[in-house]
C-alpha cells in the first residue's frame, strides 16, 4: 500500500541520531504495556516511514489491533491517534535533540554511574545474539517452563515468571529449597519440562546448586544466569548467560541481571511470533475490559 507525502514545504532529510534522540523524548517515561512497548519499538526503528501510516496501517505491521494503536496514543497523552501522529512528524523532520546538562555528580550519582557501566557491559556483551536466541527457543518451547530462584535470587525469578506467565500456558517458578523443590522438578519433568532457567546471583546459595543437580539427575537441561563465568553453579548448567552485579551500593544491585531478563522474556516473545503477540493481546484486551489497571 502506497502512502502520499503531505504538499507543502519539501522535507529536509533526517538524521538518524536525532530522530532516536526526539523520538525516545517524545515517549518519555510513559508506563507502557507489552504490546504498546511493541509499538515503540517499532516506531523507533521505522520512523520516517511510519510518519505518513494511519493507526490500522501501524496495527498491521506491528501485529496488534488498531484500538492497541489508538490506546498507545492516549497513553502517551494524546487526544487521538491524528494528534499523536502530528507529533511524530515533528519528531522526525524537526526539533532539536534535548543536551544533558553538565553537573558535578554526589556520591550516589556515582554509584549510578558505576551502574550505568555495568549495563554497558552487558549491553556490548549482548552484540552477537546467537546464544540468547537459542536459550530464548529453547525455554519457550519447554512445556512447562521451570523457573528457580532461591534466596536473593527469588524476586527476580518471580518477576521472570508473571511476565512469561502472559505468553505461555504453563509457567512454574521454584524459590523453595529441599525435598518440596526436589518433587516439583521430578513431577514437571514427568509432566514433560525439558529446561529450567536457574537464577543464581551473590550470595550463592548451597540449595540452589543442590537443586539444580537434582534437576540433572531428573533429565532437565540447565539455562543459568549469573554474574561470574566460574564456580559451582556454571559447572551443573548447559547454558549460561552472564550479567554484572553491582557490589559498589551497601546492598548489591541486580540491575544487570533484570536486563537481562527482560531482553531474554523479549527474545522469547520473537520466538514465539504470533501465537505470543496473540497472547499478549488478549491479556490486554482482557485488562481493559476489566479495568484491572489505573487509567493514565
Amino acid at each position: 500500500m502506497g502512502h502520499a507525502r503531505d504538499a507543502g514545504q519539501p522535507l529536509a532529510v533526517p538524521d538518524a541520531a536525532r530522530i532516536a534522540a526526539n523520538l525516545r523524548g517524545l515517549l518519555g517515561d510513559h508506563r507502557l504495556s507489552p504490546s504498546q512497548r511493541r509499538i515503540a519499538r517499532y516506531l523507533l526503528e521505522h520512523a520516517q516511514e511510519a510518519v505518513f501510516f494511519t493507526s490500522a496501517d501501524i496495527a498491521e505491521r506491528v501485529g496488534v489491533s488498531q484500538p492497541s494503536v489508538t490506546r498507545f496514543a492516549a497513553a502517551l497523552g494524546f487526544r487521538g491517534f491524528p494528534e499523536f501522529r502530528d507529533a511524530l512528524r515533528s519528531s522526525v523532520f524537526g526539533g532539536p535533540q534535548r543536551a544533558l546538562p553538565a553537573a558535578d555528580l554526589n556520591e550516589i550519582q556515582e554509584l549510578v554511574g558505576s551502574e550505568i557501566r555495568d549495563l554497558e557491559r552487558l549491553r556490548d556483551g549482548l552484540q552477537d545474539l546467537t546464544q540468547l536466541r537459542a536459550v530464548a527457543g529453547q525455554l519457550a518451547r519447554s512445556r512447562p517452563l521451570l523457573v528457580m530462584g532461591l534466596r536473593i535470587s527469588a524476586s527476580l525469578a518471580h518477576l521472570f515468571g508473571y511476565l512469561a506467565q502472559k505468553v505461555l500456558p504453563d509457567v512454574r517458578v521454584l524459590d523453595t529449597a529441599g525435598s518440596t523443590l526436589e518433587d516439583r522438578l521430578s513431577r514437571a519433568a514427568e509432566a514433560g519440562a525439558e529446561w529450567v532457567l536457574a537464577i543464581g546471583l551473590p550470595r550463592y546459595p548451597r540449595e540452589l546448586a543442590d537443586g539444580l543437580v537434582w534437576a540433572r539427575s531428573a533429565g532437565l537441561k540447565i539455562a543459568l544466569i549469573t554474574d561470574q563465568p566460574v564456580g559451582r553453579l556454571i559447572e551443573l548448567a548447559d547454558e549460561v548467560l552472564l550479567a554484572p552485579v553491582s557490589s559498589d551500593f551497601a546492598f548489591d544491585s541486580h540491575a544487570g541481571p533484570t536486563v537481562l531478563c527482560t531482553a531474554l522474556l523479549h527474545t522469547m516473545l520473537d520466538t514465539l511470533g504470533t501465537e505470543g503477540q496473540a497472547q499478549l493481546e488478549a491479556f490486554d484486551d482482557s485488562a481493559t475490559e476489566r479495568q484491572i489497571f489505573l487509567p493514565y
